[in-house]
Parts: structure tokens; C-alpha cells; sequence
């Protein structure tokens, strides 16, 4: 299967975008067919590929109850990380977010809940570090590890389904640091650095088809071991073929640092 990847340009120094106000975004599309293959098939390696497909459970009820999520998802990914990793400790580092495809009607109903439509990596090196240094409490590690746990809540097969590049197939001179620019409404603004990426055509990419709720995939953002994978770029993509009545895309997305201890 071929599908559309919107990569970024160079013609800003310095991208910006911005978690609700996309009109503000200074960010170049460009968009390439890639080939897109199946994770299922392929199987892939957390500290391979960089990211896996994981049965987990949840006992949330209902994932628009933010009361809920909050009381009972945290702990679950802590536990899921913990398992799925090996680490001493886990930090669940945000709330979860809601998004929705823009079939929905109901993309940007809530901060933050539009898809991700270009390729990108939540954090460099920079913000890696600053984020495990506040979470680590002011205990020694030997190891930090930055993971997303993202999980389709809505019916198969997803029309806007996420997209993970081969951590070994990026090269350094892909990345684009760039602001991610936090915007909610009623509140200041503040950001920190990101990374876009720019097209390579050895990068390798992968869906999982059909996701269900009961599935999660974990994925890497940074990784401090250097032996391991490292990061790896994502992004929401219209899957070709889609039917035209399937349920738009709804997922959650949860954040976690795990850490070694020295």
C-alpha cells in the first residue's frame, strides 16, 4: 500500500505550530507517497523499530469522561510501561488526549484533539532531558526512556490511522527542531522544542490496520540509550481505501517516562 506523508520543507529556520491554532502554523508541507506497511506482518521491536503493538485491557467505561481517565488510566500505563519495558519506575507526564479525525465534526472541540498531520517527533534531546530531570525527583538513573501509549476507541478500521517511521531508517540530518507551541484557551501560552521531519525516501513506514480497544501501541519519543532505538517520527494519514461509512478515527493518547535506576 502507497499513502501520503506530509513531511516538512525547509523554508521556515524555525517551524512553529501550535496544538490548536493551526492558522498560526509555520510549518511547509510536503506531502510524499510512501510506501506504508503492515506492522502486524512485519512484527516489530520496541528497541528495534522503536514501537510495538500491545494487548492491554483498560477498565475505563468511557474515555470523554476526563474524571475517569484520571482516576484509573494513569495507573494503568504506569503498570503497561512497567511490564512491556522492564523499568524501575514509571511517571505517567500528562493527562490523556482525546483526538478525533475531521470526519468527526469534532476535531478541535477540545485542546489539543485534532490529529497530528505532519510528521513529527514530540520532543528533542533538549526537552527530553529537561522533562525526565523534573520527573526523576532528584534520583540518579542509569537509563530514561520516553514513551507514548496511543489506543484507537473507536470502531475499525480507523479512516485517519497513526503512522510510525523505522527508528533505524531516520538519519540526524532529517530533523528539524521546531516549537510546539501549547495554546489552550484561557491560558498563557508556553512551548518547548520539538522536531519535524524532513523527507528521506529510506525512511520505512508502518500502521497497525484495524486497531481495537483493547490493543495500544507503545512507541518511543527519545531513549537515552544509545545501543536502543531512539525516537520515532509519527503522523496521522488518510488510509487509502477507507470505507466511506467507517467511523471516524477517535484515539487517546497517554505520555510516559520510565527510568532505570543506576
Amino acid at each position: 500500500m502507497e499513502a501520503l506523508i506530509a513531511y516538512s520543507g525547509r523554508r521556515f529556520a524555525r517551524p512553529r505550530y501550535y496544538a490548536n491554532a493551526h492558522e498560526r502554523d509555520e510549518v511547509e508541507i510536503l506531502l510524499v507517497p510512501m510506501a506504508m506497511h503492515d506492522a502486524r506482518v512485519a512484527g516489530t521491536d520496541i528497541d528495534r523499530e522503536g514501537f510495538r503493538i500491545v494487548r492491554h485491557e483498560s477498565a475505563v467505561k468511557d474515555f470523554a469522561d476526563r474524571e475517569e481517565v484520571a482516576r484509573i488510566h494513569p495507573g494503568e500505563i504506569e503498570e503497561l510501561v512497567r511490564r512491556e519495558t522492564g523499568a524501575d519506575r514509571v511517571v505517567v507526564s500528562s493527562p490523556g488526549l482525546l483526538r478525533f479525525s475531521e470526519r468527526s465534526g469534532k476535531a478541535g472541540s477540545l485542546n489539543n484533539s485534532m490529529p497530528a498531520r505532519f510528521a513529527h517527533i514530540d520532543i528533542s534531546d533538549a526537552t527530553a532531558a529537561a522533562f525526565a530531570g523534573r520527573s526523576a525527583g532528584g534520583r540518579p538513573y542509569a537509563r530514561c526512556c520516553h514513551y507514548n501509549v496511543w489506543r484507537a476507541i473507536s470502531a475499525p478500521p480507523q479512516d485517519v490511522p497513526l503512522a510510525f517511521c523505522d527508528a533505524r531508517t531516520l538519519a540526524a540530518a532529517d530533523l528539524i527542531a521546531a516549537d510546539a507551541v501549547f495554546d489552550e484557551p484561557g491560558k498563557p501560552e508556553w512551548s518547548f522544542e520539538g522536531l519535524v521531519i524532513a523527507h528521506n525516501p529510506a525512511h520505512r513506514w508502518f500502521h497497525f490496520p484495524d486497531m481495537r480497544a483493547d490493543e495500544a501501541v507503545l512507541f518511543k519519543t527519545n531513549d537515552s540509550d544509545p545501543a536502543r532505538a531512539h525516537s520515532v517520527p509519527h503522523v496521522a494519514f488518510d488510509l487509502p481505501g477507507a470505507p466511506e461509512d467507517a467511523p471516524p478515527r477517535v484515539s487517546i493518547e497517554m505520555r510516559a517516562i520510565a527510568f532505570w535506576d543506576a
